[in-house]
């Protein structure tokens, strides 16, 4: 593995386990004010007509882990979780992108290969 890849791979690796460490500790303390739009409908007058999303009953619905009692460790679990499956979600999509970039890149260069 060249020098390069080896930092690249230590900057993913940083970046993950900050990441992790933020979302499982530090995001507890994150505000617990309304959103812009949720504030905006508390002045106006409307929250009262808001509904539940299709996904509030899903386990990490509202920033929380369903079960977990303790509301620190709910959040950081939601937190760490949430973390983990967009870094593998993400991870999975970069290297299909890059596997099918490369295919390409080899049929086209297989084809100027056998031009005069």
């Amino acid at each position: 593995m060249s020098t390069a890849r080896r930092g690249l791979w230590a900057v993913i690796g940083i970046g993950l386990v900050v990441s992790l460490a933020l979302a499982g500790i530090v995001s507890f303390y994150a505000s617990s004010d309304p959103d812009g739009l949720e504030k905006v409908a508390e002045d106006i007058g409307f929250i009262e007509s808001a509904q539940d999303s299709a996904t509030a009953g899903s386990p990490l619905s509202d920033y929380a882990a369903v079960g977990v009692e303790d509301p620190r460790l709910s959040v950081g679990i939601a937190g760490v979780v949430g973390v983990l499956l967009t870094a593998a979600i993400a991870f999975g999509l970069f290297l299909w992108l890059g596997r099918r970039h490369r295919a390409g890149a080899g049929s086209v260069a297989a084809e100027g290969a056998g031009s005069p």
